[in-house]
């Protein structure tokens, strides 16, 4: 008999549970701070003026703005092949141009002349020599499209 008037009195307070009558969702998508163009640029550069870089750090800050949507500032390029120079790497001097130009996808015509044209300076002052000047800008052992051959 007890568990009987046990289990009503547990089914009926269960049954007389409290709820908000006017309660709202509210669902936050993007609601952190918006970052802007310059604010953005400058947190890259700052990285890669860091005296204490490594040549890892400056890998995983590429990959960082290679994954998004973006082709970096010929500005923030600067700041990372002076960081390349500054720890003696410069084939990732060469990797970091190779990425460019392929993040320039279909606009690369529009684009990589204007990249290297404000990159000439930094380049000429480290001594980088550009992808056109080494060689890099066209396949070594390219066969020819067959379906532009005729």
């Amino acid at each position: 008999m007890f568990r009987a008037i046990s289990k009503v009195a547990s089914s009926g307070l269960r049954s007389v549970s409290v709820r908000p009558a006017a309660q709202t969702q509210v669902r936050l998508m993007s609601g952190g701070k918006v970052e802007s163009d310059a604010e953005f640029d400058a947190k890259y550069i700052a990285f890669f003026d860091r005296k204490d870089i490594d040549g890892w750090e400056i890998r995983k800050g590429m990959a960082d703005l290679v994954a998004m949507d973006l082709v970096p500032e010929p500005t923030i390029l600067a700041a990372a092949l002076r960081a390349c120079r500054r720890v003696n790497d410069y084939s990732l001097t060469t990797r970091i141009l190779e990425i460019t130009k392929v993040k320039c996808g279909d606009k690369e015509a529009e684009f990589w002349p204007y990249i290297m044209q404000e990159l000439k300076p930094t380049m000429d002052e480290l001594g980088i020599a550009s992808l056109e000047e080494m060689g890099y800008d066209k396949p070594e052992l390219a066969l020819p499209n067959p379906y532009e051959i005729h």
